[in-house]
Parts: structure tokens; C-alpha cells; sequence
């Protein structure tokens, strides 16, 4: 009886940890990328002639899936430059340029949904609510296996 206490424990504790502390999916991205203030802009074959000035670039480079900040991508290395098109909003598309030197039309495809400064936004009572939860299932185990050990 015992063991089995244990690993309940044991099993609700990864749980939990698990919804408090997410890690890093270890699969690849649908499709290359690169991230600008705050919006994925997804990769395409067209290549652009004209560009208007430089607007970023890339800070963080990642071909594993998971959480990062600022301007990064799937596919361009660190210090990859971002420009605005000439005649195009940047709402709607930018240029990246590449190792060659070409630029790269990148298209809007919607907010970048894993932005580590929208995760850091959680509300104080879900973060009292989440202390209060781990605090219950740690007492439960300390009270069973005391009363295991009688």
C-alpha cells in the first residue's frame, strides 16, 4: 500500500510540474520562419528586388519547437537582417535577407502565440491558486507516507 501512495504522489507532482514548468517539444516546425516584433512571418519562395530600410533582426536562432522571445527563427542564424518592401506594409510582409544576399519575401501569418512575455503575464491568483494546489499535494504526501511509516 505504500508504493502505491508513493507513486500517485510521485505521478500528480509530474503533473503538475509539468503544466507549471512546460519543456521544450523536441519536433520541428511545420515550416521555416522568422519572428518580428511580436508576429510570425512565414517564408516563401519570392524573391524581392526593392527594399525601404532595415526594420530587426534575427536575436535567436532555434530549429527545435519551444517558447522563445524576441525576433527569432527557425531558419536564418542570429544577426539575420529584416527590411520593410518598398510599396508593401510591414502587416502584411517583409523582406529577410540571406545568406547570398537576396531578400526573401516573409508573409504575416498572425501573432507569435509563444511569447515568452505573454506566458510571464499570469495573474497573481493564478500564481496563489498554483501555490495553494502544490502546497495541498505536498501536505497530502507528507501525511501519508508519516502515516505509512506508524
Amino acid at each position: 500500500m505504500k508504493t502505491k501512495h508513493l507513486f500517485t504522489y510521485a505521478v500528480v507532482l509530474m503533473l503538475c510540474s509539468s503544466i507549471l514548468f512546460p519543456s521544450k517539444s523536441l519536433a520541428s516546425w511545420a515550416y521555416a520562419f522568422v519572428v518580428w516584433d511580436g508576429y510570425v512571418y512565414v517564408i516563401t519562395d519570392e524573391k524581392v528586388n526593392e527594399v525601404e530600410k532595415e526594420i530587426g533582426h534575427v536575436t535567436k536562432y532555434s530549429d527545435i519547437e519551444g517558447t522563445y522571445s524576441g525576433n527569432f527563427s527557425n531558419v536564418y542564424p542570429k544577426g539575420t537582417k529584416y527590411y520593410s518592401i518598398v510599396g508593401v506594409s510591414t502587416d502584411a510582409a517583409i523582406a529577410v535577407e540571406d545568406e547570398n544576399g537576396y531578400y526573401i519575401k516573409a508573409t504575416r501569418d498572425g501573432e507569435y502565440a509563444g511569447n515568452i512575455k505573454d506566458m510571464l503575464k499570469t495573474s497573481f491568483p493564478t500564481i496563489i491558486l498554483w501555490a495553494f494546489i502544490f502546497m495541498i499535494i505536498a501536505a497530502l504526501g507528507i501525511y501519508f507516507i508519516g502515516k505509512r511509516r506508524r
